[in-house]
């Protein structure tokens, strides 16, 4: 156990703190005030305060874990090793930067409280971020400062053992839409054709009706490749079904088609199902309700993990609806743009809502890749390279790699073509111990 002595014991620090010393270094901590309880402790330990107290192991604190509130803070990014960080904490601190307080600015996603200007969909953009503008958005920054606060204290208490802990991989299949051409009702269909009649997309036309007589296949329906994946990798994928409303944003098929149930529940014989939440649930809890009542009449079980179309987040309020509606994960946090990280860690973090100053149960499970933005680099081959970079840098930290790719990305069209590699590239790096061939 980790005693951490300190000048006052908030929400904030326990929050941060439990991350990085529990979740990341698998290492229990508690909090004390009392000087004498702290020397009395014969075992790892350390301050976390204004003032070092004699020779023990201290790290300078930043204000930001006491307040309350959101503050403007003058962040000054600096150098450090192989890696950059903030909040410079002086000579006499372990560590030269605070790396609890500067944890905590990117876990609770500080930045997204600040004025910022949202895109199109309403969503915080990568090119905003502190990581992006500061060129470390594509490394778990959080947990490599944890590597280096481990360490320091193994500098310190070379006897301690820490437990190990091991790369893992969660494969997220998002399905917007299930079929290309099936089960879409007579209206759609032959919307659908005269479309493509009309922006001269014959051979669109050519299979539809192909797929429709049965002669065909659909292309989407790649639900079985997924499922022979899913049975020789020992890590359960993690698919997102949409079942709301169609709309202008929502294309998917309608929950009442037995079929598409039928489908659901096939694909819950092998994997884990969770939520696909529609466009407009963001900004109707009403709605979301509803949608996450129909999903657990088609599994027969609870809710435990939901999806925000195009992955539309509007932090408190979104996060705050779901756990409302009791959902235990969310796997929306990440940008759709840019490889990278977030909220600057690879480990899944609960919620800390700034506003109420608490810790949620909701437990944020935040994406580092997503197959559209994979698309932006041209060849294959820059594709293979950007993605065993990002796998390295997640491997290097012992951290949990979450991949985001859709039905449609298997599919025989042009542009995914070289995409199933790509995913098995993810379910083989958990075989491959020697991250120098990444």
């Amino acid at each position: 156990m980790l005693l951490v002595y300190t000048h006052k014991i908030s929400p904030r620090l326990k929050y941060v703190f439990k991350h990085i010393c529990t979740r990341i270094l698998g290492v229990r901590v508690e909090f004390t005030t009392k000087i004498e309880e702290f020397i009395a402790h014969d075992s790892l330990k350390m301050s976390y305060t204004r003032n070092q107290l004699g020779y023990e192991f201290f790290v300078k604190s930043h204000d930001i874990l006491f307040e309350q509130g959101l503050s403007d803070f003058d962040i000054n990014i600096h150098d450090w090793e192989d890696t950059k960080c903030f909040f410079v904490n002086g000579e006499k601190s372990a560590l030269p930067f605070d790396i609890f307080a500067a944890s905590f600015y990117l876990l609770s996603r500080y930045e997204e409280y600040l004025p910022h200007v949202k895109d199109e969909f309403g969503r915080f953009t990568a090119v905003q971020s502190l990581a992006y503008k500061h060129g470390f958005l594509h490394q778990p920054v959080v947990d490599i400062w944890a590597y280096k606060f481990k360490a320091a204290l193994q500098e310190q208490f070379p006897d301690f053992k820490f437990p190990e802990k091991t790369y893992s991989i969660k494969p997220i299949i998002d399905v917007p839409s299930a079929y290309n051409y099936r089960l879409k009702g007579i209206m759609r269909t032959l919307g659908g054709m005269v479309k493509d009649l009309f922006k001269l997309r014959f051979k669109g036309v050519y299979n539809r009706i192909l797929v429709l007589l049965g002669f065909m296949h659909d292309p989407y329906d790649t639900f079985k490749y997924v499922i022979n994946r899913q049975k020789s990798s020992r890590f359960k994928f993690l698919f997102f079904f949409l079942i709301g409303d169609y709309s202008t944003y929502d294309k998917g098929i309608n929950p009442n088609k037995k079929k598409f149930v039928s489908l659901i529940k096939h694909i819950a014989d092998y994997c884990e199902v969770g939520l696909k939440a529609s466009y407009f649930a963001i900004e109707d809890k009403l709605i979301l309700k509803k949608e996450k009542s129909k999903m657990e009449d088609i599994l027969n079980i609870a809710l435990k993990a939901s999806r925000h179309s195009f992955s539309r987040l509007n932090i408190p309020e979104s996060y705050r609806n779901l756990i409302e509606l009791e959902v235990q994960e969310d796997y929306t946090m990440g940008y759709v743009d840019h490889i990278g990280f977030r909220a600057g860690s690879c480990t899944p973090f609960f919620f800390y809502d700034l506003d109420y100053e608490v810790q949620t149960p909701l437990k944020v499970n935040a994406y580092h890749v997503l197959d559209h933005a994979l698309l932006k680099t041209y060849s294959l081959l820059d594709k293979k390279k950007v993605l065993n970079e990002v796998i390295r840098e997640v491997k290097q930290v012992n951290g949990e790699f979450i991949s985001v790719f859709h039905n449609y990305t298997f599919s025989i069209q042009r542009k995914w073509q070289g995409f199933k590699e790509l995913f098995n590239i993810i379910l083989d790096s958990v075989n491959d111990t020697d991250i120098t061939k990444l």
